[in-house]
């Protein structure tokens, strides 16, 4: 209940046209003068609406969605951090025609924001940091505007900079949120489950390095390069064994002796055309991943 009414202040304070990056408790907003916004007839109507609308995010809901909105809210849903959902909220709530948003601005919205907090969760670690572009776009999208982050756009040197010198360690939320974006551009990649575990998977394997120290460099086993999303099933079984030994893993070909259904993961297919994964394909790889996603920030216009 705590994270509706605060993803519902957060439209509050948009309509306000409150831009400062600090932000009042919870209960301190909602006892602003005399309790004045949840007085208003239309709150709960609202606050309802809001709430429904998340209900149909979390069952992944393809009466309300279309496929490729839901392939879109799958990724932001493994964001860095949890910015996403307030200028979600704000969207919704400002741009629905009972209770529905048209698909192709949606898409576009979604895209927008992906690019923009996944990217900026590299150049400007921290929260904190996101919160001074999130709320002046919050108060953009209240008045009319599209969202553009046209002020806080990226230098492409420096953000690739920080891109290839930070450490991609399967801890940092940020790991997890480039490698969800990136399984997700290959045109098959099915939707898959929010209720289903995904892990990273070392696809050249910490153990393989410990024991023959193939890796000139070891920094690259935790490079975006040597990372993929995996069915936790599968990365059990599969975490250290050697490549040949685990494309049979990835394809379902050797499952504990029995065939079972391969990953889900698209990529995955390509992955079980080498005939090798060793430090250059981590290193190519590595590579296309980046430029793929500075091609996507190219695409949304967020590059100076």
């Amino acid at each position: 209940m705590d994270e509706l009414f605060a993803r519902y202040m957060y439209f509050l304070r948009a309509k306000e046209g409150t831009k400062r990056s600090t932000t009042e408790a919870l209960r301190k907003f909602y006892e602003r003068n005399k309790y004045q916004y949840l007085k208003q007839l239309h709150t709960i109507d609202e606050l309802k609406a809001l709430a429904l609308f998340w209900e149909s995010v979390i069952d992944q809901d393809e009466e309300r969605f279309s496929a490729n909105v839901l392939k879109k809210l799958f990724v932001l849903n493994y964001a860095p951090n949890g910015m996403w959902q307030h200028i979600t909220s704000v969207y919704f709530l400002h741009n629905r025609t009972d209770d529905v948003l048209n698909d192709e601005k949606f898409c576009k919205f979604l895209d927008k924001i992906t690019a923009f907090i996944f990217a900026y969760a590299i150049t400007n670690p921290g929260v904190n940091a996101l919160r001074t572009p999130v709320y002046d776009e919050m108060v953009n999208i209240i008045n009319g505007s599209e969202v553009t982050f046209s002020k806080y756009k990226f230098d492409k040197q420096k953000a690739r900079t920080s891109f290839e010198n930070y450490v991609f360690t399967n801890q940092r939320n940020a790991t997890r949120s480039m490698i969800t974006w990136y399984a997700f551009t290959y045109s098959n990649q099915q939707l898959l489950g929010l209720n289903e575990v995904f892990h990273l998977e070392h696809i050249y394997s910490k153990k393989r390095q410990e024991m023959e120290g193939g890796l000139n460099d070891e920094s690259n086993l935790e490079s975006l390069g040597n990372k993929i999303l995996l069915e936790s099933s599968i990365n059990i079984k599969a975490s250290d064994y050697r490549f040949d030994d685990k494309k049979k893993i990835y394809s379902g070909e050797q499952r504990r002796g029995k065939y079972k259904e391969p990953s889900k993961i698209a990529e995955i297919f390509e992955i079980l055309e080498y005939e090798q994964f060793e430090e250059q394909q981590i290193i190519d790889r590595n590579k296309k991943i980046l430029d793929k996603f500075f091609g996507f920030l190219e695409e949304q216009n967020l590059i100076a």
